[in-house]
Order: C-alpha cells, then sequence, then structure tokens
C-alpha cells in the first residue's frame, strides 16, 4: 500500500481565476516507510527548533515563511537564513524514500470554456502515480490519497472508476503571495534540483523535472 498526500497551489476556477496557474503536487510512499520518514522530518524540525528557535508544531507554508509573515515574523530570521532552511528542507526532500508527480494547469492556454481545473490536474497525476506502480504487473499495488477537506468531493468524482484509491480528509491548506527578490528563478531551479532523487522524471519527457505541464 501506498500512501499519496495531495495539496494545491492557485485556485482551479475557469473561466473565471484568480491566478493563471494551478498546481496539484502528489507526495507518496510505501506505508512501511511512513515511520522513518516521519522520524527524520522530526529530528529536521528539532534542529529548527535548536537552530531559529522555530517551534517544531508549527506548520511550515513556504510563501508565508519566504515572505516572512505571521506566524513567523516574531522569530527574525532574516532572509538569507530562511532560504538556507529552505535549502535543507529540499535537500532532506531528496534523500527521503518517496516520491512527488507535479501537475500544472496554465489557464492562459485553455481553449475549452468547460475545462475542468481540478479534475484534468488529478485525472493527469493519478495515471502517472499508476504509471509508476504498474498495476498490471502488480495486481496488489494500491495507494491511499490524503487530501484537503474541500476537495475530496471533487476529487471522489474523478478517481471513483479507480477501484484501488482511497481518499481520507487532511486538514492542511495552501498558501499564497509574492516571493521577495531572494528567491530567484535560479533559486527556485536549485532547490528543484535539490529535491530531484525524489522528483518521479518519468511524469512528464518534457520537463527535466518532471513537472507535467497542460494544456
Amino acid at each position: 500500500m501506498q500512501i499519496a498526500y495531495y495539496d494545491e497551489s492557485g485556485d482551479d476556477g475557469y473561466p473565471r481565476y484568480s491566478s493563471p496557474l494551478f498546481a496539484l503536487s502528489a507526495v507518496y510512499l510505501h506505508y512501511l516507510n511512513w515511520q522513518s520518514g516521519h522520524e527524520r522530518l522530526r529530528d529536521f524540525r528539532r534542529s529548527l527548533k535548536t537552530a531559529y528557535y522555530l517551534p517544531v508544531k508549527w506548520e511550515l507554508h513556504t510563501r508565508d515563511f519566504v515572505l516572512n509573515k505571521k506566524p513567523y515574523l516574531g522569530l527574525n530570521i532574516n532572509d538569507a537564513d530562511r532560504a538556507a532552511i529552505l535549502d535543507a528542507y529540499c535537500d532532506l526532500i531528496g534523500n527521503l524514500d518517496l516520491k512527488i508527480i507535479n501537475v500544472v494547469i496554465v489557464k492562459p492556454h485553455i481553449a475549452n470554456p468547460k475545462y475542468q481545473v481540478l479534475a484534468t490536474a488529478l485525472k493527469y497525476s493519478v495515471q502517472r502515480i499508476e504509471n509508476d506502480l504498474d498495476p498490471a504487473q502488480n495486481p496488489q499495488s494500491r495507494f491511499l490519497i490524503i487530501t484537503d477537506p474541500g476537495r475530496i468531493g471533487k476529487m471522489r468524482s474523478t478517481t471513483r472508476r479507480v477501484q484501488r484509491i482511497n481518499l481520507i480528509p487532511s486538514k492542511f491548506g495552501q498558501v499564497h503571495g509574492r516571493l521577495p527578490a531572494l528567491i530567484t528563478q535560479a533559486k527556485v531551479r536549485d532547490w528543484l534540483d535539490r529535491m530531484k532523487p525524489s522528483l518521479n522524471l518519468r511524469a512528464s519527457s518534457k520537463d527535466p523535472y518532471g513537472i507535467m505541464f497542460h494544456p
């Protein structure tokens, strides 16, 4: 059994929308690897608490953290240190026994006014997880989807025809904001390079990080 955690960035509206991109990311791993992965993440968060007084139980929302918004503002972590923390996070992710698939819907490229943003992104993501697990050769391959409670209905309607998938809600949401000058395109590529060992590069042959862009 694999556990697949889904989260998103941007809104899934179309043709009216507030963000031109909608990104759906899936992190999946074998259930036997969950405990060790959790322990490594916990140890990492403890190291951040020691070095930067960042509470272990605080959720780390990347953009709010980069933008130095509440609740991180009171910690007085400077820009360079915040970038270094994310460097270390990406290094950790790249060394965990898991895989990541990212699907990005580029709304300005959509021609069909009835285009279903979330359903399309989820369809491509699930297809790629299944291609990786190869249920035709491994009939016992199954995966459990963990997602935001508000998305359960839409995601179930898309995945209900695939019998091996179950969905349960998660409390986590999304964040938005403008990135500061410190976070350049080169820095984003650097983070992707650090995580590359954990990215499912076969998800897209057209992108060096396996990111599926559609349309």
